[in-house]
């Protein structure tokens, strides 16, 4: 195998494909990439038996051939190397030597043989879906996946394909953020998935702002590509909770705030929230809100914004990053807080089909 390419390109594919390899592996073949060279293109392939990634460049071919090498290494190596051509010639013993203007390195590598076949999507059900629409749908929600090992089945976001609609959902039991997507696809194709957080993190960072998203969904597996570049995961088995019963019914009040005040008010607020309670708390009265913290041995933080509010006196307890995390995400200037009473969940929504239900925490 024999090709040449300029370090730019080939640092950007290596940069594509290595967030897969995983640094604890007894599987040493799982810490390499495979480099297929056919067509005039280099093809390169990294998985960790549960996500997997492959991604081509086209590169000057002066023989087609294929072999796995050490991805981290292979990527230090290309990341030195001046800013020019790389000449890379691999022998019949996989080991692969790389030129580039004065330097010359030479690495191991194992046969392509021993690298775990890319799983096959025959007869899967497929959609297709804008890049745009969904990364920003993955940005509202990700952040509430659950990191809780023990409840295995939210660590991921729902993908439901339901009546011409993608709902997505995540949760971790405290705090659930769900986005629709309008979708045509035909009856056949519906279908409920979890798709693994690692795959979505690897998603976040291969979708742009334009083109589409081709998916398609087999028994326990999914399959993203974009561009020339194609994604594959396990699915998470099992069934996802019933998020439909932890959305409150009708709100008593709505309240319009400026979400980057909010998150600056509550970020300020929170610097003096203790790290035992963590909460603060906010406090409505005629056209105010006050958002507070208060730790005895620390001290205490206020803050008042106006708004228009006509209800009740209310106060409400908060996890303050739980509160931030969707202001941060959430590209408009306003959002809507849907409020029943102190003990119910609070509800955030903007003008698209979003919302985030935030259960309230115990004011003592």
């Amino acid at each position: 195998m024999k090709f040449s390419v300029s370090k730019e390109k080939l640092m950007e594919s290596l940069q594509t494909v290595q967030n897969v390899v995983s640094s604890r592996t007894t599987l040493p073949i799982l810490s390499n990439v495979l480099l297929k060279v056919e067509d005039g293109r280099l093809r390169l392939t990294t998985t960790d038996l549960d996500v997997g990634i492959s991604g081509a460049v086209e590169v000057a071919v002066e023989k087609d051939g294929a072999t796995t090498l050490p991805a981290r290494r292979l990527s230090t190596i290309v990341r030195e190397l001046p800013s020019s051509e790389v000449m890379v010639e691999v022998d019949s013993k996989h080991a692969a030597s790389i030129r580039c203007g004065q330097s010359f390195f030479k690495i191991m590598g194992l046969p392509p043989e021993e690298f775990p076949p890319f799983p096959q999507f025959d007869g899967a059900r497929e959609f297709k879906i804008s890049q745009k629409l969904l990364r920003d749908a993955l940005r509202k929600t990700a952040y509430a996946i659950s990191t809780d090992e023990t409840r295995y089945m939210l660590n991921g976001i729902l993908f439901s394909f339901k009546e011409n609609k993608l709902t997505m959902v995540a949760t971790d039991g405290r705090r659930l953020a769900l986005v629709d997507i309008e979708l045509e696809f035909p009856r056949s194709h519906e279908v409920d998935i979890i798709v693994p957080s690692k795959c979505v993190n690897e998603l976040q960072r291969l979708l742009g702002e334009d083109g589409e998203v081709r998916m398609e969904v087999g028994s326990n597996q999914v399959s993203f590509e974009v561009g020339h570049t194609q994604l594959v995961s396990k699915l998470i088995e099992g069934n996802y909770p019933n998020y439909r019963q932890v959305i409150p019914g009708e709100a008593r009040e709505r309240v319009i705030l400026e979400r980057e005040l909010l998150l600056n008010a509550v970020h300020r607020v929170s610097l003096l929230a203790s790290e035992k309670s963590n909460s603060v708390k906010l406090v409505f009265t005629r056209n105010n809100m006050e958002i507070a913290a208060n730790t005895p041995d620390v001290g205490e933080a206020r803050e008042s914004m106006p708004v228009n509010y006509k209800g009740k006196d209310l106060s409400i307890a908060f996890n303050p990053e739980f509160l931030m995390a969707p202001l941060r995400y959430l590209g408009t200037d306003e959002v809507f807080l849907d409020l029943i009473d102190e003990m119910s969940p609070g509800v955030l929504k903007i003008q698209s089909p979003f919302l985030y239900v935030l259960m309230p925490m115990r004011i003592s």
